[in-house]
């Protein structure tokens, strides 16, 4: 599938459902103090402001190691994995978050998925009841976090974060599938690379 060219430096390196370890855990620029990111309290408004210029999607050349077969790139998200271990997946999602943002992507456009401890911002948000934590979603101005247990209620979005940072293996091979089918554009998986390509087997079995 071909690289989306807003996001430079989030590589792709496996497509469907198998995927590979090449591809190295992404550095993050610095991040805008305009646009604080959910889960980092801070005076002033809580949620980034949506860049100005949205990108394009499907515009620009081709990679030169891009995939052969395109056909389906409609309703197949690009695979981009992201080594980590149980106890980075969710430091090395939030620098995936951030390079996302600081390429263009507008807040709104991001759903990250944790398997195992849910994300600060969402421990917060729930603390204020589910309907107005659900609520957010369907807003639909912000990145929202959510446990990959409740992925069936997400909603789709161009592109979808999941960060293997525990939980059993059997939600997570649950979850896999599931995000790939609400990622219109990229799904990126953050967590160890056997277990990510055993949890998409396992999941296509589900």
């Amino acid at each position: 599938m071909p690289l989306i060219p807003e996001e430079p430096q989030i590589h792709e390196s496996a497509q469907g459902p198998r995927a590979t370890a090449s591809t190295p855990r992404p550095v993050p620029g610095p991040r805008s103090a305009a646009s604080p990111r959910p889960g980092r309290p801070v005076p002033g408004p809580a949620r980034p402001a949506a860049p100005a210029q949205r990108p394009h999607p499907g515009a620009g050349p081709s990679p030169a190691n891009a995939l052969e077969n395109r056909s389906d790139q409609r309703s197949t998200p690009q695979l981009q994995l992201i080594p980590a271990p149980v106890d980075g997946a969710l430091d090395a999602a939030e620098e995936a978050l951030d390079l996302l943002l600081e390429s263009g992507r507008a807040p709104g456009e991001v759903l990250v998925l944790t398997t195992g401890d849910p994300h600060p911002w969402a421990t917060h948000e729930l603390s204020f009841g589910e309907a107005a934590y659900w609520a957010q979603q369907a807003t639909g101005d912000d990145v929202f976090f959510a446990d990959a247990a409740s992925v069936e209620r997400a909603t789709a979005r161009p592109v979808v974060i999941v960060a293997l940072n525990g939980g059993d293996d059997e939600t997570a091979a649950k979850a896999l599938p599931s995000a790939m089918a609400r990622a219109a554009a990229l799904l990126v998986v953050c967590g160890d690379p056997q277990r990510v390509t055993t949890l998409l087997g396992a999941g296509a079995g589900v």
